[in-house]
């Protein structure tokens, strides 16, 4: 709570406005200006929007696809050359922690525009950037319960001495229902449509009410029990997502004619949609204005000089998926690989890449596989030409498993790149709706799955048997781990996983399994990759990382050191004493 109290000596200093935002930003704004006239409200929030998720950022909470607390990396799913502490189970009370000190920081900051908007003469006039504080506010907060559960609740920008500031922490309970409060209150003053590219709407604050609503109901129903709570919750979290999806303006992304040409006829809208550019950067010459999916993003340009290379960070060998992650895929059935007679098994260096679910192309490379990079081999006309300048991938190293999600293939000036990070996209929402509805009987009609679940499927998947309830029973599956698995699959690598094992309390049983690489024994890697020298478990995989744990306390980040010690009155999570 340091931090927070040095802010009240600072509070005419506003961060620089984030890139997308065609306004013109001043560094520092006195009281008599900020508070005066409405534009200036609206100068002062666009500040917020740098605070979101985003492809990489030196604050841990903002980072969606490198190490933070929401990475994939945390998660059971991917790993690196090092142990993830995280993900191993072993992380400490740490003496500081920069999200702890930065969420309550800019806090501050949307209180202190709320405070100034209760007394200007014309509401209607500071109603966006009302909507806008509210919606960040809730969004804040919403990160401190993801993180530490229990938080101070935060409505007011507290002076100095404030005892509150030195008060006990809020029931989790409480914190969300305050995000709740202000994401209804932000839905009534956001526009239906942006007044401008990247800003806040309507359909962005019902989003993110269904995504607060599904934590917290999940959470409630598998940790607590809590019926009661549970059900109003996930009525809350069915609702939201269902008004978006009814305002219809938003649509998954598809164009037929990504196609990745001269290596496969598997449509790649599912991979090209996240390294769109103000430039062509796919077959189909589709740019950042065709996106019809991302409800909210965290925006670039290319003049922007700000995302360094991710493309170097994610494509091939840096990533290193888990055989656990390739099984998750369906195959072209519509079932899992241990009930299809269609899975090819793993003898072969590509036999489980076929008949599968074309995201687990879209997403990994096999080996053999022909692929561009942003630096030396780069595609210039998207044509079967381009072959002649492609990569070819060598799976034989790491956990053999590899990526290109995030993976941008036209050549990159200066390394950098300027793609938008989803910080929420439509499928997202279909998928809420379906569990929500599952959730609250545990039971979902196929008119429900249509209108969701089975769109994200069928994306790139248009011959797959839809998920319903007779192909649930006739094939022995289990419609929760399908829905569950949907999500996994659709969502994975922007950093919902981790959090969803949390709050499904699955964490204690997925996480401690080991992480591993594909199958050497009895198959052509165990022929023809004579460099491998990790172990391997008893069924003949590459062993990544063995000896993982995860206790009860995992579940919630521990407070810092340093802020318990600013406030006594602050108690630590269980476990973590």
């Amino acid at each position: 709570m340091k931090q927070i109290k040095y802010i009240i000596c600072a509070i005419c200093v506003i961060c620089g406005v984030t890139s997308c935002l065609n306004l013109d930003p001043k560094d520092a704004l006195g009281d008599n200006l900020v508070w005066n006239k409405a534009d200036n409200f609206q100068l002062f929030a666009n500040q917020f929007y740098s605070w979101t998720r985003d492809l990489g950022s030196s604050t841990d909470y903002q980072n969606g696809i490198s190490d933070g607390v929401h990475s994939d990396f945390r998660s059971d799913l991917v790993c690196t050359a090092s142990v993830n502490t995280y993900s191993q189970g072993t992380n400490a009370i740490p003496e500081k922690d920069g999200n702890f000190t930065t969420l309550y920081k800019r806090i501050y900051y949307t209180n202190l525009l709320l405070e100034n908007a209760r007394d200007f003469d014309n509401q209607a006039a500071i109603a966006t950037p009302k909507g806008e504080a509210l919606w960040f506010r809730a969004y804040l907060h919403f990160e401190l319960v993801q993180i530490y559960g229990d938080a101070q609740l935060l409505t007011e920008p507290l002076d100095i001495d404030n005892a509150q500031l030195y008060g006990s922490r809020n029931p989790r309970g409480e914190v969300v229902d305050q995000c709740i409060s202000d994401l209804r209150q932000a839905i009534d003053l956001l526009p239906e449509t942006a007044t401008e590219e990247g800003r806040l709407t309507k359909d962005a604050a019902y989003a993110l009410l269904s995504r607060v609503a599904l934590y917290e109901g999940t959470w409630q129903k598998f940790h607590n029990a809590d019926n009661a709570r549970a059900t109003a919750l996930l009525t809350i979290a069915r609702d939201a997502a269902r008004q978006v999806m009814e305002n219809g303006n938003y649509r998954l992304f598809y164009n037929a004619d990504l196609v990745n040409t001269g290596i496969n006829s598997i449509n790649q809208s599912y991979r090209y949609m996240f390294c769109l550019e103000d430039e062509q950067t796919n077959p189909a010459g589709l740019m950042k204005k065709d996106n019809t999916e991302y409800i909210f993003a965290h925006r670039h340009r290319e003049t922007d000089k700000m995302i360094l290379n991710v493309t170097h960070a994610m494509m091939a060998n840096t990533c290193f998926v888990t055989r656990k992650m390739a099984n998750l895929y369906l195959c072209s059935d519509g079932l899992p690989i241990e009930k299809s007679p269609l899975f090819q098994g793993y003898t072969q260096a590509t036999s489980e890449f076929q008949n599968r679910d074309a995201r687990m192309d879209n997403t990994m490379l096999w080996h053999g596989e022909q692929y561009w990079n942003n630096d030396g081999k780069w595609r210039t006309t998207w044509t079967i030409d381009d072959l002649n300048s492609s990569l070819t991938c060598n799976a034989r190293s790491n956990s053999g498993y590899q990526t290109q999600k995030w993976g941008v293939e036209c050549q990159v000036a200066d390394y950098y790149e300027s793609m938008d990070y989803p910080v929420i996209r439509y499928a997202e929402v279909l998928l809420t709706y379906a569990e929500a509805v599952y959730e609250l009987d545990e039971t979902i009609t196929d008119q429900d799955l249509d209108l969701s679940l089975n769109l994200v499927r069928r994306r790139v998947n248009p011959s797959m048997p839809k998920l319903s309830n007779s192909f649930v029973a006739a094939n022995g599956l289990d419609m929760r781990t399908e829905i569950r698995r949907e999500r996994t699959v659709e969502l994975f690598l922007e950093g919902f996983r981790i959090d969803d094992l949390k709050r499904w309390k699955t964490a204690e049983t997925e996480m401690p399994q080991d992480q591993l690489g594909v199958k050497m024994t009895g198959t052509w890697f165990e022929s023809n990759w004579s460099g491998q020298a990790r172990s391997l478990n008893s069924d003949g995989c590459i062993l990544m990382y063995g000896g993982r744990t995860w206790a009860q306390k995992n579940y919630l980040y521990p407070l810092p050191q340093d802020q318990r010690q600013l406030n006594p009155n602050l108690s630590q999570n269980p476990g973590w004493e």
